[in-house]
């Protein structure tokens, strides 16, 4: 099914994530595939779609920075980036204090969170709060911008979002603060030097 960025199409595709599906969706990086980060099931067909190793934890799209902290915690520097950065494109990696997201994403201690700044993704974000969020594309393969090439492309998911051609500097960059210390772990569309700025 292929819906678009409307109120009606936003209603059927978070009904369609709280049924367990899987959904893909256009956000401020490139097209995004997620489901329910609740559901292990949902989280493995992703991983099936995606031909991704299960060993390679997924990050999630949260609604803002409240809702975040109802399952991660946050020290004085990750306040302060996220503070300037979301929402944006910037992936954190905080410490997880959700038990239930623990077992069902398979993870140890540390969450990877992003608030997208898409006005699309967030009106679904507002009614699910939170969505597993990795690129629609085979691993290894270039993430799509373009709507038509992401349909073409990916199979086995229930719902499109159509939101147009998305024009962005690629993926979000990714870090960690370690010892005081802000890690990059991947350099994407938002530059070391903006981030160590703050």
């Amino acid at each position: 099914m292929k819906v678009n960025c409307d109120k009606e199409g936003i209603e059927k595709a978070s009904k369609v994530i709280e049924d367990g599906g899987i959904v893909i969706f256009p956000t401020d990086t490139v097209y995004g595939i997620g489901c329910n980060p609740y559901s292990k099931e949902s989280a493995k067909k992703v991983y099936e779609i995606k031909s991704r190793d299960f060993s390679k934890p997924f990050p999630v799209l949260v609604y803002s920075k409240e809702i975040a902290s109802q399952i991660a915690e946050f020290d004085e520097i990750s306040e302060k980036l996220v503070e300037k950065f979301w929402p944006g494109q910037l992936t954190i990696l905080l410490k997880l204090k959700d038990e239930k997201l623990k077992e069902s994403l398979n993870l140890s201690d540390k969450i990877a969170l992003r608030v997208p700044n898409h006005k699309c993704t967030l009106s679904l974000l507002e009614k699910c709060h939170y969505l597993i969020g990795t690129s629609a594309n085979v691993s290894g393969q270039p993430s799509f911008f373009d709507p038509q090439e992401c349909i073409k492309s990916v199979e086995n998911y229930d719902v499109f979002v159509d939101g147009g051609t998305i024009t962005s500097k690629g993926e979000s960059t990714i870090i960690a603060i370690e010892d005081g210390k802000i890690k990059i772990i991947r350099e994407g569309s938002l530059s070391k030097e903006e981030i160590l700025k703050v």
